[in-house]
């Protein structure tokens, strides 16, 4: 995948490839693409749900963390998993608010529908080791790393 980043001087755009994201929902092309092929306006609305989880990827000298606002959902309703190959997915669903008859709504802005993100990790990363937890709607899923070998140095020594 690329992200496009546009020049801050108004010179051209440059390309930078992003080899740890699999497939980020987020791209300018997947929403217009999207967006072109969707019909009724709340398809739209639902579908930009999927591009709506915003993360934020670090690494420490110990582990990968990520940190992905989640806002009014609970733990129950988000989904963590490890795929084969390195693929880290966060998942999950944000209900629709229930429409009263007696409601009259004057804007709806707060997305609902499926999202899912996904990150393609580094070889240094520790699947088996993978922890998450969630706290006012900001879920933090740290992956340690395998720690560095230093090399053993032995002194040799010279004859003669």
């Amino acid at each position: 995948m690329s992200l496009t980043i546009p020049s801050l001087l108004g010179g051209p755009r440059t390309d930078i490839f992003d080899p740890f994201s699999v497939w980020d929902l987020s791209d300018e092309f997947f929403n217009s693409a999207l967006a072109n092929t969707m019909s009724s306006s709340s398809s739209v609305r639902e579908a930009s749900a999927i591009a709506n989880a915003r993360v934020d990827w670090k690494e420490t000298p110990e582990a990968h963390v990520f940190k992905a606002d989640l806002p009014g959902l609970k733990k129950e309703e988000v989904k963590v998993e490890v795929e084969e190959g390195r693929i880290l997915q966060i998942s999950g669903e944000r209900s629709k608010e229930q429409e009263e008859k007696n409601d009259k709504w004057h804007r709806v802005e707060r997305s609902s529908g499926k999202f899912l993100r996904r990150f393609r990790l580094p070889e240094n990363a520790k699947m088996d080791q993978v922890k998450a937890s969630m706290e006012n709607g900001v879920l933090t899923v740290t992956v340690p790393k395998v720690e560095d070998k230093k090399p053993e140095v032995k002194a040799i020594e010279i004859s003669g």
